[in-house]
């Protein structure tokens, strides 16, 4: 295949990756605050579990299927990840409780910078000019478009430090786990899913509980909050899989920069499905900020010295042995 070719196939499974997960974020988030919001089920840490569940059905069809082959990935290893991960999830719900929207979202807009040191110090990557400033232009729109009220106390800047830190060790690890043991995306979900499945399902409803003060066995269970919790578990299982195809095929960086993109969806499909009283020009000129720094980002980071990890050199001529298996799920 000729070097446009492959450089043009790159591209296409490239956008084909980040519209997957996309829509499917997008699409969760909607079901989720129809499910939350207008039903009442409020048990979030609960229902990430049955998420994860329903992940880890997906990847033992796949396996017995025949599209999943065996592999390998140290106990120690899983048991890190797993903790990263329900330190992020109980975090951010813990975070979003004690603390303002307004500080929840600036809390959120931080894990970026958190990734660049990381990937930094750990992944030696150096970022141009443009890719640092088209980074910033990212975090302002998005900012301006979501901060509101900001008011913090000391158990909420605790809630979301851990959950920043949990966030981005997480995301960090994903790709690192990736790499180090050529794990493409549904080799990584067959171990992890099944772990966070099991810890979220048992802790869940406890955690729920200390922060709603409802118990999830208590709730009436309606027929259509039925379908909304099966839907939400459909839909989750595009999402998990998109996430770590996206992380393992770009960073975590890239993901989040671009991933904020969901956001600007969120708040398109929020005003236009339950009202536009809170759409005004500052929050307008955030978007379209936002979506003018994500632009900006593609491109800076995508030329010769954007970003690129030193001294690596080498890795940019042959391709990862995840992203190869990540170009046939």
């Amino acid at each position: 295949m000729a070097p446009g070719s492959k450089a043009e196939k790159k591209a296409a499974l490239d956008a084909g990756a980040w519209m997957f997960n996309v829509v499917t974020s997008v699409g969760i988030i909607m079901v989720n605050k129809a499910l939350m919001a207008t039903h009442g089920f409020s048990f979030a840490t609960t229902l990430t579990g049955m998420h994860f569940a329903t992940t880890t059905l997906m990847t033992l069809v796949m396996k017995w299927l025949g599209y999943v082959q065996p592999s390998h990935l140290p106990l120690s290893e899983l048991v890190k990840f797993v903790f990263f991960a329900n330190l992020s999830i109980v975090g951010m719900n813990v975070s979003l409780m004690w603390n303002s929207v307004g500080f929840y979202q600036i809390a959120k807009l931080s894990i970026i910078p958190l990734l660049c040191i990381m990937e930094v110090l750990f992944e030696n990557f150096r970022y141009s000019r443009d890719t640092k400033l088209s980074i910033v232009v990212v975090l302002v729109g998005v900012g301006v478009c979501t901060v509101s009220d900001v008011s913090v106390n000391a158990q909420g800047l605790v809630a979301a430090v851990i959950a920043v830190c949990g966030t981005a060790l997480q995301q960090h690890y994903v790709n690192y786990l990736q790499r180090k043991y050529s794990l493409n995306s549904l080799k990584l979900l067959g171990h992890t899913a099944p772990a966070q499945a099991a810890s979220l399902l048992i802790l869940g409803p406890f955690v729920d509980f200390w922060l709603t003060r409802n118990r999830i066995d208590t709730f009436h269970y309606t027929s259509t909050v039925t379908f909304f919790i099966v839907l939400s578990c459909v839909i989750s299982v595009g999402t998990n899989l998109s996430q770590f195809i996206c992380i393992g095929r770009f960073t975590a960086v890239t993901f989040q920069v671009i991933g904020h993109m969901k956001t600007i969806l969120v708040l398109t499909l929020g005003f236009l499905l339950f009202g536009k009283e809170g759409l005004n020009f500052h929050v307008a000129f955030g978007m379209i900020l936002a979506i003018v720094g994500m632009i900006w980002y593609s491109s800076a980071s995508s030329k010769p010295g954007g970003k690129e990890r030193q001294g690596l050199a080498s890795e940019k001529a042959q391709k990862s042995p995840q992203s190869e298996l990540d170009d046939k799920v």
